[in-house]
């Protein structure tokens, strides 16, 4: 396959602790993912959000820290954000091109936000994403709970539009191809 990255999107322990639909579920699957990729010399970028000073994603603070189970290790690339895009007043579209990637493996939180305006940013800029099923989750509103929030953006608004969703076994096979 193309150049490919792994995208770990706010999975940070404020979000966590906040036990969002399937959690546990997303996060041995994004486990999988990163320990797939890094077996196979993909690489795995983070994303880290500061939500600003006194929220529970206050830069600095144990909220704010990328999820312990997932965190990346000393090499890895870590992209700082305050928008719900990634690429939004970062460098990450930059670094990504100084690496020749042109397909995004996209994973975290949350999926009406974060993980939407991501994706659409990444479309608009030309890369080719994959969002592996069960990888990334949000929380009941109002409207809508957390689990048709992720059934409705996956499969209705994201698959074969902005993205393929792919079940696990077939992204791991990408990764290791």
């Amino acid at each position: 396959m193309s150049n490919i990255v792994l995208l770990v999107v706010d999975v940070q322990n404020a979000l966590i602790k906040a036990h969002p639909h399937n959690g546990q579920r997303v996060i041995e699957n994004i486990k999988k993912l990163i320990l797939s990729a890094r077996d196979n010399q993909k690489e795995v970028i983070y994303v880290r959000h500061d939500d600003g000073k006194g929220t529970d994603l206050e830069k600095g603070t144990n909220g704010w820290q990328i999820y312990n189970e997932i965190a990346p290790n000393n090499s890895e690339f870590i992209v700082e954000k305050e928008y719900n895009s990634s690429f939004h007043k970062t460098g990450l579209r930059d670094y990504l091109e100084s690496k020749d990637i042109d397909t995004i493996i996209l994973v975290g939180l949350q999926t009406e936000y974060c993980i939407d305006t991501t994706l659409k940013s990444a479309f608009d800029y030309g890369y080719k994403i994959i969002i592996p099923k069960e990888t990334n989750s949000t929380f009941d509103n109002e409207y809508l709970s957390g689990e048709k929030l992720y059934e409705f953006y996956n499969y209705k608004i994201w698959n074969k539009r902005f993205a393929n969703v792919l079940p696990m076994d077939d992204v791991i096979k990408i990764l290791v191809g």
